[in-house]
């Protein structure tokens, strides 16, 4: 009986061990989910020179209706005075490091207000964000439509 009750023990503290380094990030990703979150947030309020501050100069983002932009065709689409964001919101994010990338994928939800008519997006996202001078900056953006299931 001892030998079993030592064996569920180890299993129990191999499996919160695991728990718990899956559960904390790497220092570097810490960063990279504020950044993202600060991107979404600068989007929602308008805040134009935040948002633009956390792109790269060679930014390429394809929306859900196959439309690309550049660092300048986003910016004037985020700044849009006919279009008032009201939710955006970001579930199921996943962050994977390889050494100066961070490819991020998740869930977005966006409701707002478009030339007076209500809209709603909920999307499935790819952003790769690269570090280059000490600075992390987004270089590529993919939004779709996730199919009914």
């Amino acid at each position: 009986m001892p030998k079993v009750l030592l064996v569920i023990l180890m299993f129990g503290w191999l499996a919160i061990a695991t728990f718990v380094c899956e559960a904390q990030e790497e220092p570097e990703a810490v960063k990279v989910r504020a950044l993202e979150l600060k991107l979404m947030d600068s989007y929602r309020e308008r805040q134009i020179d935040a948002f633009a501050s956390l792109l790269d100069e060679d930014l390429v983002i394809t929306f859900e209706d196959g439309n690309t932009y550049g660092k300048i065709g986003y910016i004037s689409y985020t700044s849009n005075p006919s279009v008032q964001v009201e939710v955006a919101e970001m579930s199921d994010l996943k962050i994977r490091l390889h050494g100066d990338a961070a490819i991020l994928t998740g869930a977005y939800h966006e409701r707002g207000q478009s030339k007076g008519k209500t809209y709603e997006y909920r999307d499935r996202f790819t952003d790769v964000w690269m570090k280059t001078g000490g600075k992390w900056r987004l270089v590529a953006s993919h939004y779709s439509i996730p199919t009914k299931q």
